[in-house]
């Protein structure tokens, strides 16, 4: 399915950090690589993830998220930044994550409930910036989330420790490894948290989306009953 056609069906706007890993991205030691993603849109049959490395239509993989636990499955469509991931579920699994869905939909409309870790870790709406290295190099990069003196962050490359780079506008410089990223500790804490998403976020230029507005054939159907929630 096109991301085009899955962003006209039911499925529910969620924010969920998660990791995946990719077929023949592999670390030093030889394992699988792990990368931070984010989810945008879910739905009991496929998801579309915010990620740092796009992988290719029919790239197999897995990813974990805390809320819904692990996913399997293969990239149906690609957009600048993302991926849409055909889940593969027993019906049993699709129900159960349908009734999670919509008691996720549910919670984040209810005003009363909040996250306190919300005012220690900034978590933000656009996870895309870029990574600017010492020699001038701009490598895009997911930001998993950030504080006022740093932040978490997935790329393609894994700078080693104590590399100096910058995070947006912010410069730092590597201070930890973890499974699907690193940390970067800036030189100088952020006076505000309002000034944090306008330091950390910098969009890296993005190419024409032409797959966003290409309407397939095959497309134009109206949807049937099992392409939405089975609650």
């Amino acid at each position: 399915m096109s991301v085009a056609r899955f962003l006209r069906q039911r499925a529910v706007r969620i924010q969920t950090v998660g990791t995946y890993t990719l077929p023949n991205w592999y670390d030093p030691q030889g394992k699988l690589r792990s990368f931070a993603c984010r989810t945008t849109r879910v739905s009991p049959f496929r998801a579309l993830l915010d990620v740092p490395v796009v992988g290719k239509v029919g790239d197999r993989l897995t990813s974990y998220f805390r809320d819904f636990g692990k996913f399997e499955g293969e990239i149906s469509d690609t957009v600048h930044g993302g991926f849409l991931l055909e889940l593969e579920m027993t019906r049993a699994e699709r129900a159960k994550l349908a009734e999670k869905l919509v008691w996720l939909e549910k919670k984040q409309k209810d005003p009363t409930i909040r996250d306190s870790r919300r005012e220690a870790r900034f978590v933000p709406n656009s996870p895309h910036s870029e990574l600017t290295l010492a020699d001038g190099s701009c490598i895009p990069c997911l930001v998993i989330d950030a504080s006022m003196s740093g932040a978490a962050v997935s790329a393609a490359v894994q700078p080693e420790i104590g590399t100096p780079l910058a995070v947006g506008s912010c410069i730092g410089r590597v201070v930890r490894h973890f499974p699907d990223g690193f940390a970067v500790r800036f030189v100088d804490t952020i006076p505000a948290s309002s000034e944090l998403e306008r330091r950390v976020i910098t969009p890296p230029t993005r190419p024409t989306r032409q797959k966003l507005v290409t309407q397939h054939a095959d497309e134009r159907s109206v949807e049937t009953p099992q392409d939405f929630f089975l609650v």
